[in-house]
């Protein structure tokens, strides 16, 4: 009954899953580096009308293209500018996004609703999938913007009717990919997707289809481009300087050996032991019905995890090209359990299933308890939503621990889903109890302070992003390569280190006087960051 439900509603299910998930509590999570860079972007997009010739904190900022900025500014526009709900509002639905299209892409692969739809809840629900909308939103943009790209594409190489229309809506896609992070999605997902592609299912009939294809390459360099030429035109030195960094940080930053990636399958969180033990091709290849699809989307994750670890700059969540594939992957595992689990003998096959989702089943009816220790004095303030995340996983974990005795898998797979949204939906709110600290300041208090004294605010070497967040204006850094430059102002307030301190007395001399106001401290949790500790002094002149 379950099952012909979610035939008949495949996306209004999808929907359900990523709005509860995602879209309830967007606001709860602390706001991130990247997010502090991209929302500050947004804002004075806004607030300066700085559309094209984008800035943080009133310099250039060109190192990522304006795409999904504007579309983040627009949301602000509608919903508040300071909102981060709304702010992060675009990239959560870009996530729905990147679902559907997986669901379509999966159908063309002559793959059943059902397994289309398995496939999709598998990338939504993958943790680098959900996770990346917070620690690098710009990331779901660029590659959901590409799988859209991909489907039209591959309707293309498959298709003898619509030529030119899938070509343009590819090229149109796949364009809008490059305006969200450049052409970071063409190698990651692009590339190791023709791959894939030329391998299983050929190239066939290509000539009749080269003019077309010629429009799509044509339509691709307009739409990805020509934000690039303006910036090159508009403002040389800035970008320039810009790209060289970017460029000199794909070789000198955060290098890793080659291996680093070979994990990859981990980033898929509770999907990780299915995830493996899809990329088996020997075993998996002989229980498959589409063996070609299967093909297909095992050679595309082995591709994008190859090609990405042949750039020396490597960090975990670079591998979210790979695991679009790889839900498509882990989804013929999944299909083959749904349709022959309760058959099953082989301890070889039966324990890993048991293993991954008894795990599930383990960790859910743990999660009362686990919260119960780490809230402690803090679950008097959380009793309500403390009360409903024990009663859903319990609940959960019950369910799933019944299921796997009796061997009903389409059963363990959705409560899996569940679990995941019952963390989300009741859980996260406990989040703010979790990470408390009683040192936290925040330093939006300053702009008081600067009215009251009537001054402007400085800072020694860069602010923080999540500072100049908070902040909501501008700071400018007047400490740059070992040089001050002193404000005219005979009063100013200055923000540094705690360790700068001692230099900026010296660098000043007598002729000013530093006087500590306040420390502002925007960790969160138990650790301490010393980048988001900022002394403030009131700086006078004698």
């Amino acid at each position: 009954m379950m099952i012909k439900i979610f035939e008949k509603y495949p996306l209004a299910l999808l929907s359900s899953v990523v709005l509860l998930m995602l879209l309830i509590h967007l606001e709860v999570p602390n706001i991130t580096i990247m997010e502090a860079r991209n929302f500050i972007t947004a804002r004075e997009m806004v607030q300066d009308n700085h559309w094209l010739l984008t800035t943080m904190n009133g310099e250039a900022r060109y190192q990522k293209p304006p795409l999904p900025t504007w579309l983040t500014a627009i949301s602000g526009l509608i919903f508040g500018i300071n909102n981060v709900w709304a702010l992060r509002l675009p990239a959560a639905l870009m996530v729905l996004f990147s679902g559907v299209f997986i669901y379509y892409l999966s159908l063309k692969l002559m793959l059943s609703k059902i397994q289309s739809i398995n496939n999709s809840l598998i990338l939504v629900t993958s943790f680098y999938i959900f996770a990346i909308i917070i620690e690098a939103p710009w990331d779901i943009f660029a590659h959901g913007f590409m799988l859209a790209g991909l489907y039209f594409l591959f309707l293309f190489f498959e298709e003898k009717l619509s030529l030119w229309k899938n070509a343009l809506l590819a090229a149109f896609f796949i364009g809008l990919s490059v305006m969200s992070k450049g052409p970071v999605s063409l190698f990651a997902v692009f590339l190791p997707f023709l791959i894939s592609y030329g391998i299983v299912f050929k190239f066939k009939d290509f000539k009749t289809k080269f003019l077309p294809f010629i429009g799509f390459v044509l339509l691709l360099l307009i739409i990805g481009g020509w934000w690039f030429a303006y910036v090159r035109l508009a403002d040389p030195e800035a970008f320039l300087k810009i790209a060289t960094k970017e460029t000199e940080n794909w070789s000198n930053y955060n290098i890793k050996p080659f291996y680093y990636y070979w994990n990859f399958f981990l980033q898929s969180g509770l999907w990780a032991i299915p995830a493996f033990t899809s990329l088996l091709f020997p075993y998996l290849i002989k229980r498959v019905e589409h063996k070609k699809a299967y093909q297909f989307s095992f050679w595309w994750t082995i591709a994008a995890v190859v090609l990405l670890s042949l750039i020396p700059e490597k960090k975990a969540r670079y591998l979210v090209p790979a695991l679009i594939p790889l839900a498509i992957n882990t989804g013929f595992y999944i299909h083959y359990l749904f349709n022959n689990f309760s058959g099953l003998k082989r301890k070889t096959e039966t324990i890993p299933v048991y293993f991954n989702f008894g795990l599930i089943a383990v960790m859910s009816l743990s999660v009362p308890f686990a919260l119960f220790l780490v809230l402690k004095d803090g679950l008097q303030n959380q009793l309500f939503s403390y009360a409903l995340t024990s009663l859903a996983t319990l609940l959960t974990g019950i369910l799933l621990i019944r299921n796997l005795y009796l061997k009903k898998f389409q059963n363990i797979f959705y409560l899996t889903i569940l679990y995941v949204v019952s963390l989300a939906v009741f859980g996260l709110p406990l989040s703010k109890s979790i990470t408390k600290n009683e040192a936290h300041k925040s330093i939006n208090d300053l702009h008081q302070f600067e009215k009251k004294e009537h001054i402007i605010s400085y800072s020694i070497g860069e602010t923080a992003p999540e500072m100049l967040w908070e902040y909501n204006g501008i700071i400018k850094n007047i400490y740059n390569n070992k040089s001050l430059e002193i404000p005219f102002e005979p009063n100013f307030g200055l923000l540094l280190m705690p360790k700068d301190v001692e230099i900026m007395t010296s660098q000043l001399g007598p002729d000013y006087h530093l006087k500590l106001v306040e420390t502002y401290n925007l960790n969160f949790g138990s650790k301490s960051k010393e980048r988001l500790i900022r002394e403030f002094y009131l700086v006078s002149k004698k």
